[in-house]
């Protein structure tokens, strides 16, 4: 898993704890809208309601809060897991190309 790390330490060195058992599960969310202040960045994460008329809903299920500086290594991290997880699934559809057997990738 990559980490947000706003210390300074080595990714290595955080243990990731959740506050209670529900929030191991998570939360879905198809959607998400960006509110920028002056002294924070506020993500707002939801899902998209099917069949509503206009305006169509996004009913939100999460609200993430965070200074600017937070705000740029999400997305720094955010990025590089991405493009983590893309070589994989490249280097699975290279491998099943030549005849290999597919290795999966994992998130």
């Amino acid at each position: 898993m990559n980490q947000v790390n706003p210390q300074g330490q080595n990714p290595q060195d955080i243990k990731v704890v959740f506050k209670d058992e529900a929030d191991k599960a998570g939360v879905y969310s198809n959607a998400v809208s960006v509110h920028i202040t002056a002294n924070e960045v506020v993500l707002d994460f939801g899902y998209s309601v099917p069949n509503t008329k206009e305006p169509h809903e996004i009913m939100i299920t999460s609200r993430v809060n965070m200074n600017h500086r937070a705000a740029e290594q999400f997305l720094g991290i955010l990025g590089n897991s991405l493009n983590d997880f893309k070589a994989k699934v490249k280097e699975m559809q290279d491998k099943m190309q030549q005849g290999g057997s597919p290795i999966p990738p994992q998130a």
